[in-house]
């Protein structure tokens, strides 16, 4: 079977970039693979409703959308037939993989029993994870939090994704209920490498080679998917890669504001100037998070009112300048 996480020649583990709705979007995704480091990304999930239109839903997707880094298709739903369909088309357009979101908490979607609502029932996961991975011919992965409302059915749900033929799983240790709140709670990565013989990609926390070194040694997971760390630190898989190769990594102004540039000008051409300025506040709100002169600013920036966002993203570089990063 083919190694669909290896390591690079210094020993560095496979390290996904991760889906993240709202924030991790096309524009992210464009702007980040211009800083590169991460070996594949994954689309925020495609929702699969039970009257779904399979055609018109793979259309958003983009085998070639970060070439030559392959992007995996992501989709969620609670129906088998309607997932079925969109993975066969979305494999048609060229998916290299396809990814079951078991983990989304919104209760709008879990009220529909998707993401983490298929926790609730790990043989309805198993009956919808089995139906996908026999519909395509390409690898089909689940990411996964840790349970609903508590742990209780962890080993179950990881035995039901392990029985469904799905490649690996990606363990967010979270439950449902507890959303972001709380710390990952590593250990639970450490029980799923127990618990199935498939591999183990350990998600959640990791903002710095710090903790992705601290997350491998103490769970022994196969591979990293980060992502609410790589928006606050575009230079994450970069600096992690370095810290394998001991070749010396330093972040570079010109490339954080290549970076800056190329998602504003990736952001859809059908969004109003208010809503790129929004888009960057947001994007910006995580970045300021990394640097604490910065976070005294975080407020600042996000209550200006400027109309036009190259403006306002100009006024920001000109304000990152002189603290984040250093300038060569």
């Amino acid at each position: 079977m083919q190694n669909l996480l290896p390591k690079d020649p210094f020993g560095c583990p496979y390290l996904f970039l991760a889906p993240m709705e709202g924030v991790a979007d096309r524009a992210f995704r464009k702007a980040i693979a211009s800083i590169g480091g991460f070996d594949e990304a994954v689309t925020e999930f495609i929702s699969v409703p039970v009257n779904a239109h399979p055609v018109s839903l793979a259309k958003t997707y983009d085998p070639k959308e970060l070439s030559p880094v392959p992007i995996a298709a992501q989709i969620m739903g609670a129906h088998p037939e309607p997932m079925v369909a969109t993975a066969r088309e979305l494999e048609k357009k060229g998916a290299s993989r396809i990814d079951i979101n078991c983990g989304c908490p919104s209760n709008t979607v879990t009220g529909r029993g998707a993401g983490s609502g298929l926790l609730r029932d790990p043989s309805y996961l198993l009956a919808v994870a089995s139906e996908v991975v026999k519909s395509v011919s390409v690898p089909v992965t689940i990411k996964m939090r840790s349970g609903y409302e508590d742990t209780s059915l962890f080993r179950e749900n990881l035995l039901a994704a392990e029985e469904s033929g799905v490649a690996f799983i990606t363990v967010h240790p979270r439950t449902k209920t507890e959303g972001y709140g709380p710390p990952a709670n590593r250990e639970l990565i450490a029980l799923a490498k127990t618990v199935v013989k498939i591999p183990i990609v350990g998600n959640g926390d990791i903002i710095s080679p710090k903790t992705a070194l601290d997350v491998l040694g103490s769970t022994g997971c196969d591979a990293l998917m980060i992502g609410r760390g790589a928006v606050t630190d575009p230079f994450i898989f970069r600096k992690i890669k370095s810290a394998f190769s001991r070749k010396p990594f330093f972040e570079n102004w010109e490339a954080l504001e290549n970076y800056l540039r190329i998602y504003l000008r990736e952001l859809s051409f059908n969004l109003s100037e208010k809503g790129k300025i929004g888009k960057l506040k947001q994007l910006m709100g995580f970045l300021f998070k990394s640097n604490p002169v910065l976070l005294e600013k975080r407020k600042e920036m996000l209550k200006t009112d400027v109309k036009e966002a190259t403006v306002f993203l100009d006024s920001l570089l000109s304000t990152l300048k002189g603290y984040f990063f250093y300038v060569r």
